[in-house]
């Protein structure tokens, strides 16, 4: 009896333990559905070279980069199922992306990776800041104003992306994507209204803005350490800062990224609460180590006065690496928040909010054709904070970045589904669309090799042109064509074709040293759950953005597996460069973006007919044609731009020495401008990559200094010159506006460079500021 009493027990206990066992697996099987995939974030520095090269954007060539407002990031965002299809997606801090670019960034996944990562499933995307360095597209129009190709302005991005690329993939988590999107009233206008009032008024009705106002934000969240990024599509120009600023800087999306990125660690560690830091305005870079020295004015006095201006002396190459406020290295376990603001349907967009005004009289600019009397080289758009760039700047970004940290506090809608893309290469200049007619049925017209309008030539309210080009001229004029015909008469089938547009340059024909421009473009659709990512290589305007989106939409809420629900975001600038594209009605008021829209008046409905045809295999489960291959130019190349040849500095002076420190016994108040200037060297060679030229440090004790504020921070700003053009002597400048969270106590401004020889070896430095309170 006891052994069948036993042999009871022990029955009731194997049940139980089955049932136990069987609620843990159905719970292990419930966690793994909450966290469908897998997620990572990177970010890596792309800043370049800021000395002597050209900034990519407004084709000015006096726009010469010296200095850096604030540096420049690759970010990046891999989605993965655990068994099955990836994407990944890339924002840049640059003017846009390059097709040459991502041909080497892919063959440097591949090698690492196998066909891990492809052209199909990687998008790299520009946020079309127009205050990076250029040289780095391979055709000849777009490096002309560069001297031609600069190979650091290349390294440095492909080196950036694919170390990017890398830790993604190396963060790769279990984890969960949240989606949210809002209305942002305050950061853009139309700068080309004419063109689009020739849009239908039945379409023109359906949209409350001549501008779409609306920031779609992802949500990215790790099982283990909670949320760790956040990707957002928005549309407005990068083109805060103007054509004659001279500081690398990724303008205002680059600004509201790092405001984020800033707003995430300090709520996080602590210092303030996430509403405390948005009402306060922008968050500040500082330094785990914050001095808690509170000794009184006087005492602060004398303690800064025992640190003086120390000659300049030899450098580790690391060691401005090492000091950066928020360095590699110092890097704790948890990955470092990520926060892309992302370039979408941009075309006509500008984030100069208070309009366009005659620079002579004050006035409002003409509103056809954007000029002042006739020309357009008086017409300005004004920013917020006009007349500083960089007040308005910091406005347009603040802007973007308030609106993101409130549709990231309240993101509740869960990405789910598969993880698809589709991927296809499109020849432009003779692709074959089909277009409604009037009294039904269709016609076949084709799209037109390319070419830029006389418009273009006149420029935008962002950044006019020069001579006597305006906006909206459809006839040209016969000196211009005078000009042109030298370097490339189009025939009459071109200008049929372009029609009405009047041609200016017929890039698409032009051959000479190689190609001007591109004919083979990529489009791209990446599918994560309810979120579909068109990626286009050009910047389409307001009307022709929407008509693309609806479009797809359309194809994927009417197909296959129907979601009424589908987030649909265009990502422009994305995966190469080939200029505008407007409606055919915007076309036909020839404004600068129907001037610039290369592949002639039927180049939106070409692109809507392809990504129907992607969208829908993507719903299908079928393959596309790959398409024709787009040429890789590199070794063609050609560069104009002169190296370093050496540095030098006065006789008895060491680099790195201060060449004007700031006065003795200074007490500086939050709000005012610490200057400082040092000898110094080309920045060109060494990029400090991932390190920093200036940084700011605060005393702690009596004899630890701890960095405060760096390079990449918005307060601070690095300024280089030369005497002159061919001197091998330099200045680095360091201005440092105090900000108003900025803790009293001893601070110091210090430099690092790199100068080069007669016989081409590189010696690294370092110089210090006397020490100054902050009171």
């Amino acid at each position: 009896m006891e052994f069948f009493d036993s042999l009871r027990v022990k029955r009731q206990y194997a049940s139980i333990w089955f049932w136990v066992f069987l609620v843990l697996l159905l719970s292990s099987r419930g966690l793994s559905s909450d966290s469908n995939y897998l997620i990572g974030l990177g970010s890596y520095d792309i800043t370049g070279p800021t000395a002597d090269v050209n900034m990519m954007g407004y084709a000015n060539m006096e726009q010469i980069a010296s200095g850096i407002h604030f540096r420049l990031r690759a970010r990046t965002f891999i989605v993965a199922e655990p068994q099955g299809n990836r994407v990944v997606f890339v924002n840049l801090d640059a003017c846009m992306a390059s097709q040459i670019v991502k041909i080497k960034v892919i063959e440097r996944l591949k090698a690492r990776y196998g066909d891990l990562y492809t052209e199909k499933n990687v998008a790299i995307s520009g946020i079309h800041t127009h205050a990076g360095p250029g040289g780095y597209l391979q055709y000849v129009v777009y490096i002309v104003t560069s001297l031609g190709f600069v190979r650091q302005s290349f390294d440095a991005l492909v080196d950036g992306i694919e170390k990017s690329v890398i830790q993604a993939h190396e963060n790769l988590r279990p984890g969960s994507i949240f989606v949210n999107k809002g209305e942002l009233l305050d950061a853009s206008i139309s700068r080309s209204p004419s063109a689009y009032l020739n849009n239908p008024a039945s379409e023109r009705g359906k949209y409350k803005y001549n501008v779409d106002k609306e920031m779609t934000l992802l949500k990215f969240v790790d099982d283990q350490w909670g949320p760790v990024g956040s990707f957002n599509w928005f549309a407005t120009h990068g083109t805060s800062m103007s054509r004659t600023n001279s500081l690398i800087s990724g303008d205002n999306k680059g600004a509201a990224a790092r405001f984020m990125e800033d707003w995430f660690e300090q709520s996080n560690a602590g210092h303030s609460s996430a509403d405390e830091l948005v009402s306060e305005g922008i968050p500040r870079r500082v330094s785990d180590i914050i001095s808690d020295f509170r000794n009184n004015h006087h005492e602060l006095l004398e303690l800064a006065a025992s640190f003086q201006s120390p000659p300049g002396k030899a450098a580790t190459k690391i060691l401005s690496v090492a000091r950066r406020v928020r360095g590699i290295l110092r890097e704790a376990e948890k990955p470092g928040f990520v926060s892309a603001f992302c370039q979408s349907n941009c075309g006509d967009v500008s984030p100069n909010v208070l309009g366009a005004f005659c620079i002579d009289s004050g006035l409002p600019c003409d509103f056809n054709h954007s000029t002042c009397g006739g020309k357009n080289e008086m017409c300005y758009g004004r920013g917020p904070g006009y007349p500083d760039e960089f007040e308005s700047t910091r406005i347009i970004g603040e802007r973007q970045f308030r609106k993101a940290v409130d549709l990231f506090n309240k993101a509740s809608e869960k990405l789910e589904g598969k993880i698809d893309y589709r991927h296809s290469y499109l020849d432009f200049s003779q692709l074959e669309v089909a277009i409604p007619k009037q009294n039904g049925g269709s016609e076949t017209v084709k799209t037109c090799p390319a070419a830029m309008g006389f418009a273009f030539a006149a420029g935008t309210t962002d950044g006019p042109g020069a001579f006597d080009f305006t906006q909206g001229d459809d006839k040209g004029n016969p000196f211009w064509r005078l000009v042109r015909d030298l370097l490339k008469k189009p025939d009459k089938e071109q200008i049929n074709c372009q029609y009405p547009k009047p041609i200016l340059l017929d890039t698409g024909e032009m051959k000479q040293p190689y190609d001007w421009a591109p004919s083979i473009l990529p489009i791209q659709i990446l599918q994560v759950g309810q979120l579909v990512i068109l990626s286009v290589p050009g910047e389409f305007t307001t009307m022709a953005g929407r008509r693309l989106r609806d479009t797809v939409k359309t194809v994927v809420t009417t197909t296959g597996e129907s979601n009424s629900n589908v987030h649909v975001v265009l990502a422009g600038l994305t995966n190469s460069y080939s200029q505008y594209v407007t409606t055919f009605e915007e076309y036909q008021v020839q404004r600068y973006e129907g001037a610039s829209t290369l592949y002639g008046p039927h180049t939106l409905s070409a692109y809507i007919q392809e990504f129907k045809k992607l969208a829908s295999a993507l719903l299908s489960g079928q393959p596309v044609e790959s398409g024709p291959q787009p040429p890789d130019l590199l070794d063609k190349q050609i560069s104009f731009l002169t190296p370093v040849v050496m540095d030098s500095t006065p006789i008895g002076v060491n680099f790195g020495d201060c060449k004007s420190d700031v006065p003795q016994n200074t007490t500086f108040r939050r709000g005012e401008m610490v200057t400082v200037s040092f000898w110094s060297a080309c920045p060109r060679n060494d990029l400090m990559t991932e390190g920093t030229f200036a940084l700011v440090e605060i005393l702690h004790g009596k004899d630890t200094w701890a960095p405060a504020y760096d390079d990449d921070d918005f307060c601070l700003r690095f300024k280089w010159s030369r005497p002159s053009k061919l001197s091998a002597r330099s200045m680095a400048t360091i201005e440092w506006r105090i900000p108003d969270t900025a803790p009293l106590g001893v601070y110091r401004i210090r430099h690092f460079g790199a100068a080069k020889s007669l016989l081409g070896s590189t010696r690294h430095f370092t110089g210090s500021s006397s020490a100054f309170v902050v009171a």
